[in-house]
């Protein structure tokens, strides 16, 4: 399975931030959109192109604008904080949502709410996740995406653990997953360590 480390310098330095236990409410939610920028240009940077013919103010000039239809996908809640940073670098893309909470006992992923743009056959599905722990929310968007009709998916997370890429891996193993860090292991309780906490809890303010 295709996993790709973002080792960019700006991630890497904002990620340092978000993990930093005393960064507060407002500035977290800066840094992970900072960070959500640059994750979802390398997730874009091999999307289809088509060849175009611009009339600048001077003469005309051959360009290459985006031809590929994609449909972004953040999972609620905390796939909110990177949704508006996304759609600042693909603005035409068609936004779905889903809803998936987390058994604290089992881990298990149960859906709660799921609406997505129709017909997604030729579409690059891009789902915004930032904390892949046991896989389970990542392994049951993709699989609900994969029924709609989707091929083409990608993911973005902030914080990945091997426990996570492994159980995608076994579940899709063509996906490919975009990260600026995959983290040592999971604790008991199944939080990514060392991590950064609780992403919903830390972006809006209800430690």
């Amino acid at each position: 399975m295709p996993v790709h480390v973002i080792d960019h310098p700006v991630a890497q330095d904002a990620l340092a931030s978000l993990r930093d236990k005393t960064t507060e409410t407002g500035r977290f939610r800066q840094l992970a959109r900072r960070i959500s920028l640059i994750l979802a240009t390398e997730a874009s940077r091999s999307l289809k192109t088509a060849p175009v013919s611009i009339e600048t103010p001077l003469e005309t000039t051959a360009c290459r604008q985006l031809q590929a239809d994609i449909v972004v996908v953040p999972v609620l809640r905390a796939g909110l904080g990177m949704l508006e940073a996304v759609l600042e670098i693909l603005p035409h893309a068609r936004v779905g949502h889903i809803g998936l909470q987390r058994d604290e006992q089992t881990a298990v992923a149960s859906q709660y709410y799921k609406k997505l743009p129709p017909d997604l056959s030729h579409s690059t599905a891009i789902i915004v996740d930032p904390m892949l722990a046991t896989g389970g929310s990542a392994v049951a968007a993709i699989t609900m995406l994969q029924r709609a009709g989707a091929e083409d998916i990608r993911l973005i997370c902030i914080v990945a653990a091997p426990e996570g890429i492994a159980e995608v891996e076994r579940a899709h193993p063509g996906v490919h997953i975009f990260t600026p860090a995959i983290d040592r292991e999971l604790n008991a309780h199944k939080f990514i360590l060392p991590g950064l906490g609780d992403f919903g809890d830390r972006l809006y303010g209800t430690v």
